[in-house]
């Protein structure tokens, strides 16, 4: 097995099925990574997550810079794409929840935010790179917290401090004597379990859809011996058809997690619940 016991893939193993070792199984070890600079004991480091990150916001900004630097009223073909992919977020997304005259002013962030969620996921198949950045938890953590205090602050200055309480809680006087206990599940379901829930949905499909990928990856490569290479193909095989689902498992979350942060700040320029 590889000398480094935080950095597994299918091809640092020599071991095989039926040369007497075991499987070498993915698992938290599969998502560290050692530090590219600095020393992660004083947590003054830069890893290969962050450089993941940092990539992809330069992708993301040099695409957009690229094809809206010199637009033409007749676009090219790179200024067409970044035109759908604008309009689909603003249309598709932001229109439909928010609804035209509120969404508008927040098209530009939610149109970064869904093509950085989408690159940090992509990240998981595109070669040499191979990690989605969004399977480790602070990212997701720090993108939800972003638009966690978008929301809470919109709601106060929408409605004041008793107007944005109203809408924490779900205030309802029709509730007679059971409003007090569903203004209780309201708030610390708004508050508390709303940004946790933003956080863990996208997480935990990264993290789950690149565990797969790196199983049956590293099952092709251990059973690649003797009759085991049967077994090799079929796993293989699993390996194509997980990147083919992650591709659309990747957009998906992007979309989810805009979707959701639209109807959160949609929801704090509504009236009380």
């Amino acid at each position: 097995m590889s000398a480094d016991p935080t950095q597994v893939l299918a091809f640092e193993t020599d071991c095989h099925l039926f040369d007497g070792c075991g499987f070498p199984a993915p698992g938290l070890h599969s998502f560290l990574f050692e530090p590219l600079w600095g020393d992660a004991d004083s947590n003054v480091y830069f890893n290969k997550t962050m450089l993941l990150a940092l990539l992809g916001s330069v992708v993301i900004i040099g695409f957009f810079w690229a094809a809206f630097a010199k637009p033409k009223i007749v676009p090219g073909k790179l200024q067409m794409i970044a035109e759908a992919g604008y309009d689909f977020v603003r249309r598709g997304i932001v229109y439909e929840t928010m609804g035209k005259r509120e969404g508008e002013k927040y098209v530009p962030f939610m149109v970064s935010l869904f093509f950085f969620v989408w690159m940090m996921n992509l990240w998981s198949i595109i070669p040499i790179a191979q990690f989605p950045v969004t399977a480790i938890i602070s990212y997701p953590a720090a993108i939800a917290g972003i638009v966690y205090v978008m929301w809470v602050a919109l709601t106060f200055k929408r409605h004041g401090f008793v107007g944005a309480f109203k809408n924490f809680t779900g205030y309802d006087k029709s509730l007679g004597a059971v409003l007090p206990l569903s203004m209780t599940i309201e708030f610390f379901s708004n508050l508390l379990v709303r940004p946790f829930t933003h956080t863990v949905r996208l997480f935990a499909n990264m993290f789950a859809g690149h565990t797969l990928l790196l199983l049956f990856t590293i099952a092709s490569w251990y059973m690649l011996n003797g009759i085991g290479i049967a077994y090799s193909a079929v796993s293989f095989v699993m390996v194509i058809v997980m990147t083919a689902f992650e591709l659309f498992i990747q957009a998906v979350q992007a979309y989810v997690f805009v979707l959701l942060a639209c109807s959160y700040l949609s929801g704090a320029m509504a009236e009380g619940h």
